[in-house]
């Protein structure tokens, strides 16, 4: 059977729970207090962050690995990942007893290595190949085309499609009731494909929403063009679910579902991955916080019970402050802009009394070129105590002597700032 024409059943995700029993482990709904509120609802969050791999990926790769025959394991296995994936099947590996040969790019980060080394152990060779997870694609199918390894695909097989809708079996098991919506992260399809090919055959009535990032909305193009296409584009930072095209097994389940598929601002991310560590104490990877992003805009109705996929928390710390600079241009507390200074004494100062606002604060200050005109441009960025200071402080600004030129969000210049 191709992998375009292959279908998943509801049956096919119970066979997958049994498979999964004892290997994976079965992750907690919690309360959500805070959503709940925003919401006027009753909000679940499904944790898939405290999976042993910290991610949802090793349902699908257990599931695909221990279908494969004795003689197909005997000759091993093979990946390309960047991250959760290579994890997913070291994982399911050192469970099996089956060797595996995990590509990754050079980009990926020194701990994410040697995490997916702990985890396959002796049966896992690490292999660091290409600049890009392209490259790293192609040196894993080039190693099964000449070895007669198998390829593990991250999401687009039936078999890790129907591990991967293991978890909203679990929702409905563990929520003891049928939700009224279930909100998923979309990536390449298959979280959302499992997903729907579970609740469409068993529980049609509830409501299935997936999520994507708006710099990686490849479901919604496909869905709009009939089929998969390849994105132009691609903004890598929600790198869980920056998937330039979704899968031919992925994209026809979700299309017959009916699922609604929306997108979400990256900026938009940051302020829930922010939010979810300061009150919920969860370190939450972007991807992870793709869900519970949109519970205020997708109208959930007051007293519905509403589960939120948080399918990953391998979030590298290093990248908060960048987290905390999108959240804050996102939510409108933090602006950049292009001050031409007078090349004189005290001109910075007059700038400071004159147009900056009691709570405002000069988050970043660099010249952008000096010379011995008389003025100089200055890139300035600000973060105010609220994003209705915004209007007072252009108001002052277009008042004050000094040139000044706000950078939107959206400019090219931007690139370089976050």
């Amino acid at each position: 059977m191709t992998t375009e024409l292959a279908q998943v059943t509801a049956a096919d995700v119970d066979a997958a729970a049994e498979r999964l029993a004892g290997r994976v482990t079965r992750t907690p709904i919690t309360p959500s207090e805070r959503l709940s509120r925003a919401t006027d609802a009753q909000v679940w969050l499904k944790r898939e962050d405290l999976q042993s791999v910290r991610s949802y990926k090793n349902r699908g790769a257990t599931n695909f690995i221990a279908q494969l025959s004795a003689a197909e394991q005997d000759a091993g296995v093979v990946c390309a990942s960047a991250g959760n994936h290579a994890q997913g099947v070291a994982s399911a590996c050192a469970q099996l007893g089956v060797h595996a040969r995990i590509y990754l790019p050079r980009t990926t980060p020194r701990q994410k290595r040697d995490r997916v080394a702990a985890l396959g152990g002796v049966f896992v060779d690490v292999v660091v190949s290409g600049d890009s997870y392209d490259a790293a694609a192609g040196a894993a199918a080039d190693h099964a085309d000449t070895t007669g390894s198998t390829l593990v695909p991250p999401f687009d097989h039936p078999r890790t499609i129907a591990g991967q809708g293991t978890m909203v079996r679990e929702i409905v098991e563990d929520l003891a009731g049928v939700p009224d919506v279930v909100v998923v992260p979309v990536g390449g399809g298959g979280l959302l494909a499992g997903a729907s090919a579970y609740l469409q055959e068993r529980h049609p009535e509830v409501r299935l929403v997936g999520v994507e990032p708006a710099g990686a909305a490849s479901m919604q193009a496909a869905l709009q063009a009939g089929g998969p296409v390849m994105l132009p584009h691609v903004d890598p930072f929600v790198d869980g679910a920056a998937v330039r095209r979704v899968g031919r097994a992925t994209y026809p389940l979700v299309r017959d579902s009916g699922a609604e598929v929306i997108s979400v601002d990256e900026g938009r991310v940051c302020a829930e991955m922010i939010a979810l560590y300061q009150t919920e104490g969860i370190v939450a990877e972007p991807a992870g916080a793709l869900a519970p992003a949109v519970l205020d805009r997708i109208g959930i109705e007051p007293g519905q019970r509403v589960v939120a996929i948080l399918s990953g928390g391998n979030n590298d710390m290093l990248r908060y402050p960048e987290v905390m600079e999108r959240a804050l241009v996102h939510e409108g507390r933090k602006h950049y802009f292009l001050v031409d200074f007078p090349q004189e004494p005290g001109a910075l100062r007059r700038f400071l009394d004159e147009v900056l606002g009691p709570d405002d604060d000069i988050a970043l200050f660099e010249y952008v070129k000096r010379s011995s005109r008389e003025t100089g441009p200055a890139l300035v960025g600000i973060e105010l105590g609220s994003p209705t200071d915004l209007a007072p402080l252009l108001e002052r600004m277009d008042a004050s002597s000094m040139q000044v030129e706000q950078i939107p969000p959206d400019s090219p210049l931007f690139r370089f700032i976050l």
